[in-house]
């Protein structure tokens, strides 16, 4: 496929000093406008880095805009803008610019390499699924949302009681800190935290992760991906539920939590010279 309309969005974490941010951008914008490309600077980006010479979208808008998303930041500015760019399913590109970088893999040094390899058509395309949740009270869904990462229901002060079903059939009771309910992608992030196994990027599963449980027998479980997972509160003072750790909905005792595989997915680009495995070497430090 070949990409004209690019979208370049960028990310300003508090760990990176904003001039090091912008000079990136800048040097990317520089590098891409010397070839035959539109490029379309996200509202935010371009109002940061001052270059008025490129028409600005909002992120809301940028998927029905371009062809293809560069996203320079971090994993976390990865996964805001993928569920902004769900309803058109344009691919991404990402540069990472935080700290670990299993999402936004393309690193500073080997950038516009590693981009011209993509734009021209050399690369392999890394389909990732999605978890759609909706918060139930009674009947009524009072609240939905897409993760890419995960969904954790977590508790304010002291520990949660949950019954967990998965396709009707009764699981268990857990008392604990809170549960994690992770797509594969989700799996290097907040579940590896709390002991939970890391599954390939490929596999159509979910797991599901106990936080800090009361009995040490509930353990982890990896389930197929078009199983229907559904969380009750049973017993809190205070919980809320948490989508990909940058959406915060407080939770009822009355709430119910149902959680499915989406129809839809998002699209990761890499060159073809990309290795899952190395990756996690090198952010996990193994031997």
């Amino acid at each position: 496929m070949k990409f004209k309309r690019i979208a370049i969005i960028g990310k300003y974490p508090a760990a990176i000093e904003s001039s090091e941010m912008d000079s990136q951008l800048i040097d990317l914008i520089k590098y891409l406008s010397k070839s035959d490309y539109e490029l379309i600077i996200e509202e935010k980006t371009q109002k940061k880095i001052k270059i008025d010479d490129y028409q600005s979208t909002p992120l809301k808008s940028i998927g029905a805009a371009a062809d293809i998303a560069i996203i320079v930041g971090g994993d976390g500015t990865m996964l805001g803008v993928a569920r902004n760019l769900l309803d058109d399913g344009i691919p991404m590109i990402g540069v990472n610019s935080g700290r670990f970088g299993f999402l936004a893999d393309l690193n500073k040094k080997n950038m516009f390499t590693s981009i011209d390899k993509v734009l021209n058509g050399n690369y392999d395309e890394d389909r990732r699924l999605l978890i759609e949740t909706k918060v139930y009270r009674g009947d009524k869904v009072i609240y939905e949302s897409f993760a890419l990462n995960d969904v954790v229901i977590k508790s304010g002060v002291r520990l949660i009681e949950l019954e967990v079903s998965i396709n009707d059939k009764f699981v268990h009771t857990q008392r604990s800190d809170g549960i994690i309910v992770s797509t594969p992608t989700g799996t290097t992030a907040y579940a590896l935290s709390a002991g939970g196994p890391i599954l390939h990027p490929q596999l159509d599963a979910i797991s599901i992760v106990p936080i800090n449980p009361h009995t040490l027998s509930n353990r982890p479980i990896a389930i197929n991906a078009t199983s229907e997972i559904e969380i009750k509160i049973v017993q809190m003072e205070e919980a809320s539920l948490s989508i990909d750790g940058q959406i915060k909905f407080p939770l009822d005792i009355r709430d119910k939590i149902q959680v499915t595989k989406a129809k839809r997915t998002i699209s990761i680009l890499h060159p073809k010279d990309y290795c899952y495995f190395e990756m996690l070497r090198n952010k996990l430090h193994w031997g």
